[in-house]
């Protein structure tokens, strides 16, 4: 029995061969069709609405078979190694903005003892090494929001050892001088506008440094879906992603609002999380639960009435709650000494010019 016989108007009856051979060559010529000059046809070369976008369905299939291809090569390829029990080949690594960022002089390194020497002898050092216990300050500016005291009585239950101040007509420099006299070592500024906290000003005492950060995103703790509520107990910080050196120099100005004995009987975290120059607050505690699962056990099929013994094994579970409040901060600038608007000296400020690529950080 032979293949089918279809017929042609323009020549006799052709094979499934040679049917298949029209086929691909109709292929080539509509690829051919698609290319100019030796260069691919684009649909934005295409004055034609209804060319243009038959043109960009095809490419776009044709995107779509490419990529089946090699996930289907990559798939067999790991099979085979397994089976011949090598090593897979390696998975390809995504193309992130993390990482592809432009190169930077000022990324910390693990062997950089000048940074190392530099964190003895700066404005943290005496904090971080335990030598005085952090006393903090919060206030708010001259014109508080309804939200304003709520946000502050959360962070009075995120960090330790803090007391709030009413603002009053008092200016910052009079708050300022009156912390250093009673031994507070830092002073949070929460600034607000159209009655929404917008901004947080975080001073170092008592000889600076002063970092201005931008407030986003706030969610406070009665708005957080099954929130818990956090102990007394000090929490553990966690920093990450502060890779260069104004990054190295915000997180320690940041570590040193905390205590560095944290009691981990409470299970409170505090995460500060750098990602793409934007700083997630988040504010966890851990939770352990035992939960038992049960396995039946039959010691043979023979015996009918044999009943399958089940036996209860526990086992620990660990999830995080979150207990809030959540932000997102983003540094302006940092200054030299306590804040000074008029004669003050910026170690760094952010500037509009400075956002040249979607893939230059600077913390």
């Amino acid at each position: 029995m032979g293949g089918k016989r279809k017929k042609s108007d323009s020549e006799g009856f052709i094979g499934d061969g040679e049917e298949e051979d029209a086929r691909s060559g109709r292929k080539e010529d509509e690829n051919k069709k698609m290319q100019t000059n030796g260069q691919q046809l684009l649909p934005s070369m295409i004055k034609n609405k209804e060319k243009r976008s038959e043109i960009h369905a095809k490419l776009k299939h044709q995107k779509k078979l490419e990529k089946r291809k090699k996930v289907k090569a990559r798939d067999a390829a790991e099979k085979r190694a397994l089976e011949l029990g090598e090593e897979p080949p390696p998975k390809p690594i995504p193309r992130t903005i993390e990482n592809t960022r432009e190169l930077d002089e000022t990324v910390c390194k693990p062997d950089d003892e000048e940074l190392f020497a530099g964190n003895d002898a700066d404005e943290f050092s005496s904090i971080l090494k335990q030598d005085v216990t952090p006393k903090i300050l919060i206030t708010t500016c001259r014109f508080n929001s309804s939200r304003g005291p709520a946000f502050i009585s959360e962070l009075l239950s995120v960090i330790p050892n803090a007391h709030y101040y009413k603002r009053g007509t008092y200016d910052l420099k009079k708050i300022v001088e009156y912390a250093r006299n009673k031994d507070f070592t830092s002073i949070i500024v929460v600034h607000t506008n159209r009655r929404e906290p917008d901004a947080l000003l975080i001073m170092g005492l008592p000889d600076g440094p002063t970092a201005h950060f931008k407030l986003s995103k706030l969610v406070l703790r009665k708005d957080i879906k099954n929130h818990g509520n956090p102990t007394g107990h000090k929490p553990e910080l966690v920093l990450t992603n502060f890779t260069t050196r104004l990054g190295h120099r915000v997180g320690r100005l940041i570590q040193s609002l905390f205590p560095q004995d944290p009691n981990f009987r409470g299970r409170r975290v505090v995460t500060f999380h750098n990602q793409r120059d934007f700083i997630f607050f988040r504010h966890h505690r851990y939770i352990f639960e035992s939960k038992e699962s049960k396995q039946s056990s039959s010691e043979g099929k023979k015996d009918k009435n044999a009943k399958d013994e089940k036996i209860s094994q526990e086992k620990v579970i660990a999830r995080l709650q979150e207990c809030g409040p959540r932000f997102t901060l983003k540094l302006s600038s940092l200054q030299h000494g306590t804040f000074d608007t008029k004669s003050g000296e910026y170690e760094w400020v952010h500037k509009p010019e400075m956002d040249t690529s979607r893939r230059r950080f600077f913390l």
